[in-house]
């Protein structure tokens, strides 16, 4: 295992809506953490984590996050908990990035797209 991964080494991939970087790939852990970087975009999808707990720390930027039909505004330094298999999604009003933690090392298992479109 590798205690320290580089910000040089994180591989951005682009997604819908979103870049998004595995910075600890390749190491089997118990744990998953993702880096996601936002542009405010009109309308957006909710997604949900069947199998765990996502806590995210807002780095940068401002917006609100949509958990089950409730939106909270949120701003850097926060930290959003969004309960198992919620449905949630972030909308950004300004270019965000979020550092995304799960209990669960396989975020691909865990990761269910809906068809909720949230703006």
């Amino acid at each position: 295992m590798t205690p320290v991964h580089r910000r040089a080494g994180h591989r951005f991939e682009d997604l819908e809506g979103r870049r998004s970087a595995n910075p600890i790939a390749g190491e089997t852990l118990g744990s998953s953490v993702r880096i996601v970087e936002l542009e405010p975009v009109e309308g957006r999808t909710a997604h949900r984590h069947p199998h765990s707990e996502e806590i995210v720390y807002i780095e940068a930027g401002t917006g609100r996050v949509w958990i089950n039909g409730s939106l909270h505004r949120v701003e850097p330094g926060d930290i959003v908990v969004v309960p198992a298999g919620a449905a949630h999604a972030t909308i950004p009003e300004t270019p965000m990035r979020l550092i995304c933690f799960f209990p669960h090392g396989d975020l691909s298992a865990n990761l269910r797209e809906t068809d909720i479109q949230v703006s």
